[in-house]
């Protein structure tokens, strides 16, 4: 694994309003069968494998994403575009807050069983 800081972060504005500033903080350069690990204030753990035809982006969703207690959705925004957002359960007001108010719609919930339709 390689990291290369941007330093100063590059910061640009999302969102409906663009009231959202994200700070890119740099890029991580993984070799295929490499992985790092996200670890949330709570200590729930999410990650992200590289392989030799692309990346594993989440852990199974039904599997280890479900036993470190994420709630994870498919998402489409207003302008159709679909990404997929893994989420605390005890930030889901804030998760339910973030969609609407910017124009976000969760196609489906993804749970353990399986899809669960909303």
């Amino acid at each position: 694994m390689k990291f290369h800081r941007n330093d100063p972060p590059r910061v640009y504005e999302v969102g409906t309003n663009r009231t959202i500033a994200i700070s890119d903080i740099g890029d991580i350069h993984l070799a295929p069968n490499e992985q790092v690990t996200f670890v949330t204030d709570s200590g729930m753990r999410h990650d992200f494998t590289r392989k030799d035809w692309g990346f594993y982006a989440t852990p199974s969703i039904n599997g280890r994403l479900a036993n470190e207690g994420f709630k994870t959705a498919l998402v489409q925004n207003r302008s159709g575009r679909i990404y997929l957002m893994v989420v605390e359960p005890a930030k889901m007001a804030a998760f339910k807050d973030y969609c609407k108010v910017g124009e976000q719609t969760v196609l489906q919930w993804l749970d353990q069983h399986g899809v669960e339709k909303t």
